[in-house]
């Protein structure tokens, strides 16, 4: 903190002097190092009440203070400095009233720069802009909070100066911690680190590393520490108002993102001392611990009994669906085939009444043919000697005979056989035995009496392949 309104507002705040020349005193006297200064104070402003200091202060908040109005800080805490003589306050009252009035308008401008500043400085990392110190762009790193840093930073410091063992403090900043122990259904137990207290080396290394408690504390407890030093112990120090060190405190997280604070024990302790109160506060907190992991559980069957019934719907109703798929497919199989029968029918019956008709139409134009060359052939003659008497005999045995006058041609016999309609081909040719004499296309045109048929002939029909 550079502004020295601001120093002077918060050692005011931890300490409970509300003279600020009295309070920028003691400050330039410690060189504004403000943890100094208020090191200094607490173990000087003590010192002199034996009963205070022989008996550091220890409240003890049940855990049904959950539903008690939490503080405008956030936290149900209790403890503060003691303030200084009325006859200085007396004296300096004036001056408090001016000093005080300035101080306030000056911490109140100063941090509304600040938020203003963090919301700049945040809406410009959102959008892509990151400033260096020199204003130069810098490349992004992986997201870290700065109260993860300083947790990171207070435990490797920890371990540095007493070793690992210890509780196992979480590297995250608070509020992160609080919400792991929300979630672990466990108590938070809290250390704020002054390092230039005389009593904390003594403490860390007899009490806090002691193997039976760190034991107990890891077991039961989900543990977060901080140094004064460092911004978030700094203001853990104000929020729990920590008045002597060391300070251990156990709180838990409340309704609206308040805390309960369940119990605090100022000053140095011994590991029987502070392991006796961690058990305390754990027997009292044990119902309410177990009320909420049995609400948790309770509310994580009925998510996951949900969930369940949500995914039975969902098979149930994919199944009911693919059955209904199913069920169209097939009926639409069977529109089809039904319908490509329909088609083959039509067809098959298109083609037996075309094939009919194509048929009837021959029969008809062989019906007609044949009546066209029997008319053609005129008249059977009478016998004489100029008429031919023609026998022809047919390959089912069937015979026929007619007469022709001798000057007919031989294709007249031909029509007088296509007349008959005894032959159901086309193509045939009349053939003569003794000798055997084929009676074909390039006779046609020869009269019966040329082609040596007169007065009489047999003939018989061949088929022509």
């Amino acid at each position: 903190m550079g502004d020295v309104a601001d120093k002077i507002a918060y050692f005011q705040a931890i300490t409970g002097v509300e003279d600020a020349d009295l309070c920028t005193e003691i400050l330039a006297a410690h060189g504004w190092d403000l943890e100094l200064a208020i090191s200094v104070f607490t173990s000087q402003n003590h010192h002199p009440v034996t009963e205070y200091a022989s008996e550091p202060t220890t409240s003890n908040t049940p855990p049904t203070s959950t539903n008690q109005p939490p503080a405008e800080t956030g936290l149900i805490a209790s403890g503060s400095g003691g303030p200084p003589g009325l006859a200085w306050k007396i004296i300096t009252l004036p001056f408090s009233i001016i000093s005080g009035s300035l101080g306030l308008i000056s911490g109140a401008v100063g941090l509304g720069v600040w938020a203003a500043g963090g919301v700049l400085s945040y809406s410009l990392r959102m959008i892509g802009f990151n400033l260096g110190r020199n204003g130069e762009s810098s490349s992004p790193l992986v997201s870290v909070s700065a109260s993860a840093v300083e947790a990171m930073s207070f435990v490797n410091s920890f371990d540095r100066d007493f070793g690992s063992i210890r509780p196992s403090f979480i590297a995250e900043g608070f509020m992160d911690a609080l919400q792991r122990s929300r979630h672990e259904f466990k108590l938070l137990f809290v250390y704020l680190h002054s390092p230039e207290h005389p009593d904390t080396p003594m403490f860390c290394e007899r009490t806090l590393c002691n193997e039976a408690l760190v034991a107990f504390i890891n077991e039961n407890f989900v543990a977060w520490g901080g140094s004064i030093r460092a911004s978030e112990g700094f203001k853990m120090s104000n929020s729990l108002k920590a008045s002597r060190f060391p300070f251990c405190a156990v709180v838990m997280a409340a309704t609206n993102q308040r805390i309960a604070l369940l119990q605090q024990v100022e000053g140095p302790k011994s590991p029987d001392e502070l392991l006796t109160a961690l058990q305390r506060v754990l027997e009292e907190s044990a119902p309410v611990l177990v009320s909420a992991r049995l609400e948790a559980e309770e509310r994580r069957n009925n998510i996951r009994l949900r969930e369940e019934q949500d995914a039975a719907y969902r098979a149930a109703l994919e199944a009911d669906q693919a059955r209904e798929r199913q069920r169209q497919e097939e009926q639409e199989r069977q529109e089809r085939e039904a319908a490509e029968a329909e088609r083959k029918r039509k067809e098959e019956e298109e083609a037996r009444e075309r094939a009919a008709r194509e048929a009837a139409e021959r029969e008809a134009a062989l019906a007609k043919m044949r009546e066209e060359k029997l008319q053609s052939l005129g008249p059977e003659p009478a016998k004489g000697p100029d008429v031919t008497q023609v026998l022809v005999r047919f390959p089912t045995g069937e015979r026929k005979e007619r007469r022709f006058q001798c000057s007919t041609t031989i294709q007249s016999l031909y029509d007088y056989v296509d007349s008959l309609g005894c032959l159901e081909v086309e193509k045939f040719s009349l053939v003569s035995n003794f000798p055997r004499t084929v009676y074909g296309s390039e006779k046609l045109a020869l009269s019966l009496k040329d082609a040596g048929l007169h007065p009489q002939a047999s003939l018989f029909v061949e088929l022509n392949s």
